[in-house]
């Protein structure tokens, strides 16, 4: 769950699916993060003060991991099922025009939002994310194969918690190339330790990362004929940079902005960087629909 102040006041949507808790900062055009697996909002929590000055920044923590509330029984939790579950938070908050930020497995759902429920959508930004053929990551592997033996999930996610460790390639010295805070590593890992119907989500939406689903929303991509942003980060261990180049190169409103001196988490390493490039992004005129 998260846990910082700096993603603006803490609030709740109830679902068909389920609660989706949220944080809400600014005003004006809406902005609506997704953050990777078993990670939450907090990941967003140094780039929304950048951006909340002109813009109505919306945080939630979706049902991958690191939120707080489990999902109703027996939810699709699939990547299009958590695709459908942003398109209905949009629908439910009444948001028009929506800038959808996405990064790691969360720029996976946003393409998959992008290309099957694009109606409330005004731009897109894709930040060092899965994409066609790599979804999940040949890395990222081992992290489904836990999920099958549960005291082996549990006990991941404990030792992960401990600072010595956490600079370990497989726990986020791959992910960010600079030391997360211990409170905002306890928001992402605590729910996940200690709530038996949160882990259950994770194991399910682990369990159905898939290329097919990537490959797919690629292949409608080049419809999306709205402002999108794809920024990349040239060092990343997991996702390679031509695929953002790739990716920019299907939309066919897009620009291309390499992010230096970061792993997988920019917001985490770079967020002025990645601020900026939103930024630019938000002056680009929507065309009429």
């Amino acid at each position: 769950m998260s846990v910082s102040e700096a993603l603006g006041e803490r609030k709740e949507v109830l679902l068909r699916q389920g609660p989706i808790r949220y944080g809400e900062r600014g005003g004006g055009e809406p902005i609506v993060f997704i953050h990777p697996m078993v990670v939450n909002g907090d990941l967003w929590r140094k780039v929304v003060p950048l951006l909340a000055h002109h813009y109505r920044c919306i945080t939630p923590d979706w049902p991958l991991g690191g939120h707080e509330v489990p999902m109703t029984p027996g939810v699709d939790l699939s990547p299009p099922g958590v695709a459908r579950i942003v398109a209905d938070f949009l629908e439910a908050l009444d948001l028009e025009g929506v800038t959808l930020v996405g990064n790691d497995t969360g720029g996976a759902i946003a393409q998959i939002v992008a290309a099957n429920s694009p109606e409330r959508l005004g731009r897109l930004a894709l930040v060092t994310c899965d994409a066609f053929d790599n979804f999940p990551p040949p890395l990222a592997k081992p992290l489904v194969w836990l999920t099958y033996v549960k005291p082996l999930m549990v006990g991941a996610a404990r030792l992960a918690r401990r600072p010595r460790l956490q600079r370990f390639p497989f726990v986020f010295g791959w992910l960010t190339k600079r030391r997360i805070e211990q409170e905002i590593v306890e928001s992402y890992l605590s729910p996940l330790r200690a709530n038996p119907g949160v882990r259950w989500d994770a194991v399910k939406a682990l369990r159905q990362l898939a290329p097919r689903h990537t490959l797919a929303a690629a292949q409608k991509l080049t419809a999306f004929g709205k402002p999108a942003l794809v920024a990349w980060n040239p060092e990343d261990h997991f996702f390679p940079f031509e695929h953002g180049r790739r990716l920019a190169g299907l939309l066919p409103n897009s620009r291309f902005v390499s992010i230096d001196d970061s792993h997988t988490f920019v917001p985490e390493d770079q967020p002025d960087a990645l601020a900026a490039a939103i930024r630019e992004l938000m002056t680009a005129g929507v065309p009429a629909s």
